[in-house]
């Protein structure tokens, strides 16, 4: 075990934290309207006597944007950990599907699946991962019958008063950023470097995301609206949710 050097970490989110807010930007260049509009309810709009068609994009598009930066950033953290791990304890990124990352510590194996927060999935994921894990197992022991193997749900945020799962342990928040770096107070000393040039690079998300807004405002609009202005309801609804009658063949 070695100890960590802040000016690493430091230094690997100052080179690598563009990509995060790269990525953001990506997400909302490549979106459609129509593709949006489908996946969301549009019955709560009307409920909430929402008016414009400002208020129904903005609602969408924020939806959608707090959804993929979640995934965009616990992927960009996942990379963080391993990177760290790397330097304390000479993990790796794990070649074993559903494994992120692989290490050895007081003679024990981890292999460690990376979250972004507790609350990631439902019973068939959870069930999935215990499966992969099951996996991860019989393959490492295929050379080493002996091998001693822990197997990790980490969780870049959060608590879990409960981490024993019996089929593997589930570390979070300060637990989690102990665990690979052997650092008690990593999991806030890595707040500071990652506001490196946060406002520079929000501000070109800010003109990205409003470009946007203005042109599914004026599709919408122009798909959506009445004559008048008024939002034609009907037409939303069933362009969401109206069921599609398969043609005839002549």
């Amino acid at each position: 075990m070695k100890k960590l050097n802040p000016k690493d970490v430091s230094q690997y989110v100052e080179q690598n934290i563009g990509t995060f807010h790269q990525k953001r930007i990506q997400s909302l260049d490549s979106l459609k309207l129509s593709i949006v509009l489908k996946r969301k309810n549009p019955y709560p709009f009307k409920a909430k006597f929402v008016l414009t068609a400002e208020q129904i994009i903005r609602g969408i598009v924020d939806a959608h944007i707090s959804s993929s930066e979640e995934g965009i950033f616990g992927d960009w953290l996942e990379g963080l950990a391993i990177f760290i791990n790397e330097k304390v304890y000479e993990g790796k990124k794990s070649g074993i599907i559903g494994i992120d990352l692989e290490f050895d510590n007081d003679n024990r194996r981890y292999i460690v699946n990376i979250k972004s927060g507790p609350n990631w999935g439902n019973s068939s994921q959870i069930a999935k991962m215990i499966a992969d894990f099951r996996t991860a197992k019989k393959t490492l022991r295929t050379s080493n019958s002996q091998l001693n193997i822990i197997a990790i749900n980490g969780c870049c945020y959060g608590k879990d008063n409960k981490p024993d799962k019996g089929d593997y342990f589930k570390y979070c928040g300060q637990k989690f950023w102990k665990f690979i770096s052997g650092n008690t107070n990593l999991f806030t000393e890595i707040i500071e470097p990652l506001g490196y040039k946060a406002k520079e690079k929000n501000d070109d998300f800010v003109k990205s995301y409003s470009k946007m807004i203005n042109i599914f405002t004026k599709e919408f609009a122009n798909e959506f609206c009445k004559e008048d202005g008024e939002i034609d309801w009907e037409k939303l609804v069933r362009f969401n949710s109206e069921m599609r009658i398969p043609k005839k063949k002549e």
